[in-house]
């Protein structure tokens, strides 16, 4: 089997390549390229994929100069847009080393009898560490602290001194309780917090688990101490969390984003902050990345700001690859992947023939 690595200055293409002798294909022969090796530009590309799609950019030359026999396509932000998938005609599975599809065009792919891939989960560790470790920043002065002691001052006196709250017996409000929200209540637990949680998907065994309570967003804002998101962002996420539901905060009480900036109206948020109707939020995503020098949101001292770096772990990266390979894996030899973003595909002739002559004793799952 043709396989094509894209790496790039996250997770180059020799982690892939690593993870590939795990692949459960004996025959294989892989072209590994990095299509983008500087950081910098990495994050102003895979910026504009993300908000335009994977048709923002023409299709890479690593993908136009490959053999045409290429079957699979593995990579963490490459492109992959329709024009992609036409240059290469035999192409039957992408896999994408991350939770999200922004750089995938799945629509096109299942027209195509192509199957992606992508792996949920692969920084829940590290993102749900990162969003307990911004709610007490913001609730400690933590952040703050350091940069005046940095700048020699001692300073003691902050906008939430009034208030400065402790962690234990509060409540807490999960907007989304998928895996990395899970983890938050779970690692948060020894704090006997009261948790609220709103998702319109969540099981009433998942809420029993984690002794939580369901709650609609407006009573979860109403009530909750500590409010932090860990939905996706969809049509009907985007700009979840608004005037309306920012204006039944406490004015004591905390906001957290370590998921998407699009689930929160900015304009909202940034005058609820400037006129101190909150208590103050903690924020890794932006509506605009980087932000810039002057940008309103610096001006405010009773937020934490922190550049798009909660998922980003030397764990996480390395083992994204592996993650990936182990539940194509899964799809090749006929178990249960749990990954493969568009299943209806899997009854496409053209992908039936292709796992079929990978192995041609496999059963469907």
């Amino acid at each position: 089997m043709k396989i094509l690595v894209l790496g790039d200055a996250m997770i180059p293409h020799g982690g892939f390549v690593k993870a590939c002798d795990e692949l459960a294909v004996p025959d294989r022969e892989i072209a590994a390229k990095d299509w983008e090796t500087d950081p910098v530009n990495l994050q102003n590309r895979r910026l504009v994929i993300e908000k335009q799609g994977p048709a923002a950019e023409p299709v890479l030359p690593e993908i136009l100069s490959a053999d045409k026999g290429t079957e699979m396509l593995l990579t963490l932000f490459a492109p992959v847009s329709a024009g992609a998938m036409d240059a290469l005609p035999s192409l039957r599975l992408v896999g994408a080393a991350r939770a999200g599809q922004e750089n995938l065009d799945v629509k096109a792919a299942t027209e195509r009898g192509i199957v992606m891939h992508n792996v949920m989960g692969r920084n829940a560790h590290a993102v749900s560490d990162f969003a307990v470790g911004m709610l007490f920043a913001e609730a400690r002065n933590i952040a703050r602290s350091h940069h005046a002691l940095m700048n020699e001052s001692w300073q003691k006196k902050f906008s939430n001194s009034d208030f400065t709250p402790e962690i234990t017996g509060k409540t807490l409000g999960l907007v989304g309780f998928g895996h990395i929200g899970r983890l938050v209540a779970e690692k948060l637990s020894g704090f006997r917090l009261k948790l609220l949680v709103y998702d319109p998907f969540v099981s009433d065994d998942a809420l029993r688990e984690h002794n939580a309570t369901k709650a609609s967003l407006e009573d979860l804002f109403r009530q909750s101490d500590f409010v932090s998101l860990h939905a996706r962002l969809t049509d009907a996420t985007k700009g979840l969390v608004g005037k309306k539901v920012l204006d039944l905060m406490k004015p004591t009480a905390i906001l957290i984003n370590t998921a998407r900036a699009g689930l929160i109206d900015d304009d909202a948020l940034y005058d609820a902050l400037k006129e101190k109707r909150i208590g103050g939020a903690a924020l890794d995503v932006h509506a605009s990345e980087p932000l810039q020098k002057g940008s309103r949101w610096l001006g405010l001292p009773n937020v934490t700001l922190t550049p798009h770096i909660a998922g980003t772990t030397a764990d996480a990266l390395t083992n994204s690859p592996y993650l990936l390979v182990r539940d194509i894996n899964q799809l090749l030899t006929g178990g249960k992947p749990q990954f493969v973003i568009n299943p209806e595909v899997l009854d496409h002739p053209k992908v039936k023939a292709w796992l079929s002559g990978v192995h041609p004793g496999r059963k469907s799952p």
